[in-house]
């Protein structure tokens, strides 16, 4: 999968392209991140990419003639890249507190992306009308504002990376995480059997991976339910999960 990132602070990006899982993907090809800096599309001797905004008040607004070069580079390097440059396969995507929100079901969409461009904001924000002539998609991460859309960025690419088929050491990890199947993670465990006073539950020594499994459903659900409400009354069992929280109310 290919990344491209419009961002002024390119350096930021070594923690996610050099690091951990997503740095092992870069490492074995099966994703390429690129940062390309708007500065570089700039015409004055200073590299400016933003200016004061009409109407006045505080703060500066990102320019569009350079983030607009920037992203026609980006789709161009997508292209020799092998990906399909709709907005469909590789969407140009504004990091924004009023974007929608990010969920693991929209991350699971990306996922089957052939790439994406990453456009990163700062100061108050960018012309609008770059983002209505660009931009296909805006996310959001909540509602709350940062200093820039390079976090974002990276809290992004690490969710759709670790979904991108053999990433991951063992697939199993990302299919049993929170929200995948609605609900909250349950507890883990490891080594040493005692800690604190407190010993592993010890139905996850007992080796009968029914019992087990049935277990870790029943802590999803309590853990779900105490705290996020939300996602319990949003949640649909399977026939054998509702067989499992009827034997546990009894």
């Amino acid at each position: 999968m290919y990344f491209a990132v419009i961002t002024i602070f390119p350096e930021m990006f070594a923690a996610i392209r050099d690091f951990g899982i997503t740095g092992r993907a870069v490492t074995q090809q099966q994703v390429m991140i690129e940062c390309i800096n708007p500065r570089d599309y700039t015409t004055d001797n200073y590299r400016r990419i933003d200016e004061r905004p009409y109407g006045g008040g505080p703060g500066m607004v990102m320019m569009a003639q350079p983030l607009s070069q920037a992203i026609d580079d980006a789709k161009e390097q997508a292209r020799l890249h092998g990906c399909r440059t709709d907005s469909k396969h590789c969407p140009v995507v504004y990091l924004s507190p009023q974007g929608r929100t990010l969920s693991e079901d929209s991350v699971l969409e990306m996922a089957d992306y052939d790439g994406m461009i990453l456009l990163c904001g700062r100061y108050e924000g960018i012309d609008e009308r770059l983002l209505t002539q660009y931009v296909d998609l805006e996310i959001s991460l909540g509602d709350y504002v940062l200093t820039g859309g390079e976090l974002p960025a990276m809290v992004l690419m690490d969710s759709v990376i670790r979904r991108l088929p053999n990433v991951m050491g063992d697939d199993k990890s990302a299919v049993q995480d929170s929200f995948v199947d609605g609900l909250l993670d349950c507890p883990h465990y490891t080594k040493p059997h005692e800690f604190a006073g407190m010993a592993v539950p010890e139905v996850l020594l007992s080796g009968h991976h029914a019992n087990i499994a049935k277990w870790r459903f029943c802590q999803q659900v309590e853990r779900t339910k105490a705290r996020r409400p939300d996602l319990w009354q949003a949640f649909s069992p399977t026939a054998e999960q509702a067989r499992w929280l009827k034997e546990q109310s009894r």
